[in-house]
C-alpha cells in the first residue's frame, strides 16, 4: 500500500495542475450526479416494535395520525380568544393553512369539542398532513412557519406551534459552528507551522475533503436512502477529520523537504508514511461508524453510512487533492527554518517523564479519565422536548403555552391504536371499557373516547399524561399502560394483543430500547473490526488490544460529560441548555461509534511514530520517547482543533446538536491530553518488545498493512528507479527540478 501511495503522490504533486483540474472535474460530476439522483427519504421505522405496529394501523386506516403534525397555538392577553376580533384572527390563520397546497385535515378549536383553555385565552387547532413524512421536505414546512408568523400579532392575537412540521419547516441558522470551528482551526494552525501557505493548503485540503464528502452523500443520498440528518454529522465529522488528516501529511511533508528531499520524494514519503496512516485511521473510523448497521434501525444505520461516506470522502482527498495542493505550492512549504520542523524537545522531556514511572503515569491518567466518566451511572435515554428550544423560538413559545393552559403532557399526547378488523362497533363495549381503565390510570390527566376508523378496521384512544414528554414519569406511566392497564382491560376480549400505543413519546421510548438491546452486538463489532486493522497495520497482538480498552475509557468520559451537563446540570446555562435533559437515545451509539474511530486515530498516528523509531533500532522505552517527540506537537494541536470544530457546534439551538458537539470535543481532548499523551506511552514502555510481538500462525494468514513507508524494503529504491520515467520538468512548464533521494531519517 505504501508504495502505491508514494507513486499516487508523486505523480500528482508533479503534474498538480492535471491533479486540480481532475478533482474539479470530479466535483462538477458528482453535483450533476446527486441533481439528477434526487434527494433521499428519511425512514425513522423502528422495525417490530409496539409504536411502529400502531403506526401500521394509522398508515392503513387512518393516514392523517401517522402522517406530520403541527400544533398552531393562539393566545391573547386582552379578552378572550372567542371575541369577534379574536375568533376572527384565528379563523384567517387557519385559512391561510388551509390554502397551502399539500392535503392536510385541520381541527376547528370552536366547534364542539374543540381546544379552548379553560380561562378563555387560549386556542388550539391541530393540523395533519396525509403525506408520508419520509417525504417531508423543508420546502413543505416553510409556507406554514410563515403563514404563522405573518399572522403574529393581529388582533392582538400571539400565534405560535409545534410539531414535526414546523420543525422541518422552521429557517435554517447559519452555519454558526462551522464558521467558528474553521476560525479556531486558522489559528491554531498558524501556531503549529508558523506559515500561512502551510495554514492555507492543510485548511483548503480538509476543506476540499469535506466538500468532496458531502457531494459523495448528496449522490448517493436517493440511492441509498441516506437521511437528511446525514449531512449534519458530515459536515460535524468530515471537518474535524479532514482538518487531522491533511495536518498530519502536511507536517511530515515539510519535515521531508527540510531533511534534504526534493519536493516529489516528500511528498511520495508523506503519503507512504502519514498517508498509510491515514488509510488505517479513516479505515478504522468508517468501520466503526458503518457498525451501527448492526443496530437495526434503518434511521441510526444509514446515519453511520453516511458518516463512513464523508469520512472516506476526506480520506480520498487527502491522499489526492492535497498531494496536488502540495505540488502547486511547494516553493513556500519548504520551512524557511529547519529547526522548526525538528523532533521537539518539550515532547522528548515530556516522553522522558511519563515513562520514567509508567505505572504511576498509568494509574493517573485512568483515575482521571474515571472520574469524567462517573455521571454515567445516572444515565437516562428519552427524548428532549420542545421545552428545551430556546425562549422565544416559535416552538417553545407553543410548548409553553400549551404546559400553562392544559398541563405538561399536553405536548406529548399518547395516540392508542386498536385493532378492530370486524369493526368498532362489535365491540364498542370493549373499547368504552379500555378507555375507562386508561383514564383511570395513574398519571394520565385524561383520555378521549374511543374514535372508529371510517372504514371501522381500528379505533383511536387519545390520552394525555400528566407530566412531560421528557420526563421520567411519562416513561414510566407508558411502562404501566403497556404492561398492566391494557393487558389487564382487554384480556378476554377481541382486543386482546391488538392495542399499541403510539405518539412521539413511545416511539422513541422503544428507539432507546431498541439501541440497549443491540448495544453489545454493536460495540463487539466495532471493536473487534477496529483491532483486527490494528493487528494487521503494527503486527501486534498487545498494542491493539490495550488500545481498544483506553479507547472503551474515553467513550465512558464522553458519556459522563454529556450527563453531567445535560442530565445533572452542571454547566448547562454555559451551553444554552436546561438541566435534567435526556440523553437521545441514538447519542451514545453515534458518540461510541465516532470516538472510538477517531480516537483510534491519534492511536495510529502516535504508534505509527513509535513503531519507526523502534524498527530503526531504538530500545523500547527510547522509541516512545522519540515517537512522542516527532509527533507528539501534532497530536497535541490536531486533538485541539478537532475539539474545537466538534464545541463550536454547541452553538446548534437543538439540543441535539449540542449534546453532539460537547460530548464529541470534551472527549477528544480529555482522549488526546490522557491517553495519547500519558497512558499509551506509559503501557508501550511496560510491554516492551512484547508491545510488536505477534504469533507467528497469526503472523502469517493476516496481510501486512505497513504504515511505516520509508522502511518498507525498496522505497527510496523505488522512488530513484522511477526518476528517469517521470517527466523532469516541474509539472507546469517551468525549469528542470533538481532530484535529491534521502533516506536519512
Amino acid at each position: 500500500m505504501s508504495l502505491l501511495l508514494a507513486r499516487i503522490a508523486r505523480s500528482l504533486s508533479h503534474h498538480w495542475i492535471r491533479g486540480l483540474v481532475g478533482a474539479f472535474v470530479v466535483l462538477i460530476a458528482l453535483g450533476a450526479v446527486s441533481q439528477v439522483g434526487g434527494e433521499a427519504v428519511d425512514d425513522f421505522s423502528t422495525p417490530g416494535t409496539e409504536s411502529q405496529k400502531a403506526i401500521d394501523l394509522f398508515q392503513e386506516h387512518t393516514p392523517a395520525l401517522a402522517g406530520v403534525e403541527a400544533t398552531i397555538v393562539f393566545h391573547t392577553d386582552e379578552g378572550k380568544i372567542t371575541d369577534p376580533e379574536q375568533k376572527a384572527a384565528v379563523q384567517e390563520t387557519l385559512a391561510k393553512i388551509k390554502a397551502l397546497p399539500e392535503k392536510k385535515i385541520i381541527s376547528d378549536p370552536f366547534a364542539e369539542g374543540g381546544t379552548i383553555s379553560p380561562d378563555g385565552k387560549l386556542a388550539a387547532a391541530d393540523v395533519r398532513w396525509t403525506m408520508d413524512p419520509s417525504l417531508v421536505k423543508a420546502e413543505d414546512g416553510r409556507p406554514v412557519v410563515e403563514a404563522v408568523e405573518a399572522q403574529d400579532g393581529k388582533a392582538g392575537v400571539e400565534v405560535s406551534a409545534r410539531g414535526a412540521m414546523i420543525d422541518i419547516g422552521s429557517e435554517q441558522e447559519l452555519p454558526v459552528g462551522e464558521l467558528v470551528g474553521i476560525g479556531i482551526a486558522i489559528i491554531l494552525l498558524w501556531v503549529l507551522f508558523r506559515s500561512k501557505v502551510a495554514m492555507l493548503v492543510t485548511l483548503l485540503g480538509a476543506l476540499l475533503g469535506v466538500f468532496l464528502g458531502q457531494m459523495l452523500l448528496a449522490a448517493l443520498s436517493k440511492p441509498l436512502g441516506l437521511p437528511s440528518f446525514a449531512a449534519f454529522i458530515a459536515t460535524m465529522l468530515g471537518l474535524g477529520a479532514g482538518i487531522d488528516y491533511a495536518l498530519l501529511i502536511v507536517g511530515r511533508y515539510r519535515e521531508q523537504v527540510a531533511k534534504g528531499d526534493s519536493p516529489r520524494d516528500a511528498a511520495a514519503k508523506s503519503a507512504a508514511t502519514s498517508g498509510a496512516s491515514v488509510v488505517a485511521a479513516g479505515l478504522i473510523v468508517m468501520l466503526a461508524i458503518a457498525g451501527l448497521l448492526v443496530i437495526g434501525i434503518p434511521f441510526i444505520g444509514k446515519l453511520g453510512v453516511g458518516a463512513a461516506i464523508a469520512v472516506g470522502g476526506v480520506v480520498l482527498s487527502a491522499l489526492t487533492v492535497l498531494m496536488a495542493l502540495i505540488g502547486a505550492f511547494k516553493k513556500w512549504l519548504t520551512p524557511k527554518n529547519p529547526e522548526s520542523v525538528k523532533p521537539s524537545a518539550a515532547f522528548e522531556r515530556w516522553g522522558e517523564r511519563v515513562t520514567a514511572r509508567p505505572w504511576l503515569s498509568i494509574g493517573a491518567g485512568v483515575l482521571i479519565m474515571l472520574i469524567f466518566a462517573a455521571p454515567v451511572t445516572q444515565l437516562r435515554l428519552g427524548q428532549p422536548d420542545d421545552g428545551n428550544q430556546p425562549e422565544g423560538k416559535l416552538q417553545r413559545v407553543a410548548y409553553d403555552r400549551l404546559s400553562a393552559a392544559f398541563g405538561p403532557g399536553s405536548n406529548g399526547t399518547f395516540i392508542i391504536a386498536a385493532d378492530t378488523q370486524g369493526g368498532a362497533q362489535a365491540v364498542q363495549a370493549d373499547l368504552d371499557k379500555l378507555q375507562k381503565a386508561i383514564a383511570g390510570t395513574a398519571g394520565v390527566a385524561q383520555a378521549a373516547p374511543p374514535t372508529p376508523s371510517e372504514d371501522g378496521e381500528m379505533a383511536t384512544i387519545f390520552a394525555i399524561p400528566k407530566s412531560a414528554p421528557q420526563d421520567e414519569a411519562t416513561s414510566q406511566l407508558l411502562e404501566r399502560l403497556r404492561e398492566d392497564t391494557i393487558p389487564a382491560a382487554t384480556q378476554g376480549t377481541p382486543l386482546a394483543g391488538k392495542v399499541f400505543i403510539g405518539g412521539a413519546v413511545p416511539v422513541f421510548e422503544d428507539l432507546s430500547a431498541k439501541v440497549a438491546s443491540r448495544l453489545p452486538v454493536f460495540i463487539l463489532t466495532v471493536i473487534g473490526l477496529s483491532v483486527l486493522l490494528l493487528i494487521m497495520a503494527f503486527r501486534s497482538l498487545w498494542i491493539p488490544l490495550v488500545s481498544a480498552l483506553f479507547n472503551l475509557l474515553s467513550v465512558l468520559a464522553a458519556y459522563g460529560v454529556v450527563v453531567a451537563v445535560f442530565q445533572m446540570g452542571i454547566g448547562a446555562s454555559l451551553v444554552g441548555s436546561d438541566s435534567d435533559v435526556p440523553i437521545v437515545s441514538f447519542i451514545p451509539v453515534m458518540l461510541f461509534a465516532i470516538l472510538f474511530g477517531l480516537s483510534m486515530d491519534y492511536n495510529v498516528f502516535l504508534l505509527s511514530r513509535v513503531h519507526e523509531a523502534y524498527n530503526e533500532g531504538d530500545r523500547p522505552r527510547e522509541s516512545v520517547i522519540h515517537g512522542m517527540s516527532r509527533i507528539g506537537k501534532v497530536i497535541l494541536f490536531a486533538g485541539l482543533i478537532m475539539a474545537a470544530v466538534f464545541l463550536a457546534f454547541v452553538t446548534q439551538p437543538d439540543v441535539v446538536g449540542k449534546m453532539m458537539g460537547l460530548g464529541l470535543g470534551l472527549a477528544i481532548l480529555i482522549d488526546v491530553l490522557f491517553v495519547r499523551l500519558v497512558i499509551a506511552p506509559a503501557v508501550v514502555t511496560l510491554l516492551g518488545d512484547k508491545a510488536w510481538w505477534l504469533p507467528g500462525w497469526l503472523d502469517r494468514i493476516l496481510p501486512n498493512v505497513s504504515l511505516e513507508g520509508h522502511l518498507v524494503e525498496g522505497l527510496d529504491k523505488q522512488l530513484t528507479s522511477e526518476h528517469d520515467a517521470v517527466d523532469s520538468t516541474n509539472g507546469h512548464g517551468g525549469a528542470p527540478e533538481r532530484e535529491t533521494t534521502s533516506s536519512r531519517q
